[in-house]
């Protein structure tokens, strides 16, 4: 395995990290221990959102970089009498990424490694080879011969089930293959633009946020702005990439290594304007490569930050991702560490004065 440096090294404790939404504790702990040093207060909201702040000027505006630390994933919900274990989805699936797929459970007595059941094509009718399996007749495997033997090694009801998967750097050393880049590469860009802050002023108070919840309807993000009040948000998130084969132009423009993408709309937001504008001038006065992107579904943290309070000015900032929400996605480096440069010089341009005609114009 290539020698990992020092971001290496982060997203590879991020992206191992075991955390579906109500379980992000794991993520929670490594993100702490990478932005700590980096912040002069941390606190969570009462969901579990990491909150770490960081003064330039208190009396300036509130600026809120968040990316959430939760992954799709599993919950077990039954033990059947053979040790077979039902599941629930926790985040959206598509069935046909997940039969045979390597699984862990993370139980109290520690991780027990799963399969996700599937009949050999030998016993299927054609016609049967031709369908899907529905997410409701799968189960996962962990070996056990009965529902007590299970219930032995500690798995129980509620368990966390998680997608396995090494982190890879790719024969191309930008490329980068992972689990839970979803969202964990949002984590990884606000622990950096701290880190690009350290020692510099900015005009404003600069909060860099690990979000829970999201994969199963923006609540984190929600209780996390609603403790900071914000002036400015902008969520941090992996996007659609749409430069595999079978993703038309209608569906996706976004190419790998392009940029980190401005979001436009989604499901959640129409992003404000003003902003966008902002941000996007930043990146042309600095030859900061980016491209636009819309999602008629789904949504980011910013679907929930832009309603805090009185409302707060959000836009998302994305990653272009290919294979989102399965076992394992693929980004790019340069993608990553433009959003950080980006962000980060956005900040340092966010005073009061700013703040206010982006809000009031």
């Amino acid at each position: 395995m290539q020698k990992l440096d020092e971001t290496l090294t982060m997203l590879k404790e991020l992206t191992d990290a075991k955390g579906v939404a109500g379980n992000e504790q794991e993520p929670r702990r490594v993100m702490k221990k990478y932005i700590e040093p980096y912040a002069e207060e941390i606190e969570t909201d009462g969901l579990g959102s990491l909150i770490a702040k960081k003064t330039g000027d208190a009396n300036g505006p509130k600026i809120m970089i968040a990316g959430h630390l939760d992954e799709v994933g599993f919950m077990i919900t039954q033990i059947d009498d053979k040790g077979f274990l039902r599941f629930q989805t926790v985040g959206g699936w598509w069935n046909q990424v997940m039969l045979a797929q390597r699984v862990t459970i993370v139980t109290a007595k520690g991780d027990i490694t799963g399969v996700i059941g599937s009949k050999p094509p030998h016993i299927l009718s054609p016609e049967a080879r031709k369908k899907p399996v529905e997410i409701k007749d799968m189960f996962i495997d962990i070996g056990a011969s009965s529902k007590e033997e299970a219930q032995e090694w500690g798995v129980r009801p509620g368990d966390m089930v998680v997608p396995y998967f090494e982190f890879t750097v790719m024969n191309n050393d930008k490329m980068l293959l992972a689990k839970a880049w979803d969202n964990r590469i949002g984590c990884a860009i606000a622990i950096d633009v701290l880190k690009n802050l350290k020692g510099e002023n900015h005009p404003n108070t600069v909060f860099g946020v690990g979000t829970v919840q999201e994969e199963v309807g923006l609540r984190g993000a929600k209780t996390a702005a609603n403790k900071i009040m914000p002036d400015i948000a902008i969520a941090v998130d992996v996007g659609i990439a749409g430069d595999t084969p079978g993703i038309s132009e209608k569906e996706s423009q976004s190419k790998m290594g392009d940029g980190p993408q401005i979001m436009l709309y989604d499901a959640s937001m129409v992003s404000h304007k003003g902003l966008r504008d902002f941000v996007t001038g930043i990146a042309d006065e600095l030859e900061i490569p980016y491209q636009f992107d819309a999602m008629p579904g789904g949504g980011t943290d910013a679907g929930s930050t832009h309603l805090a309070g009185e409302g707060a000015p959000s836009l998302a900032i994305t990653i272009a991702t290919r294979y989102i929400h399965t076992h394992a996605a693929l980004l790019h480096r340069d993608d990553y560490e433009n959003a950080v440069k980006l962000i980060s010089e956005v900040v340092k341009r966010l005073d009061k004065e700013t703040a206010n005609k982006i809000i009031f114009d």
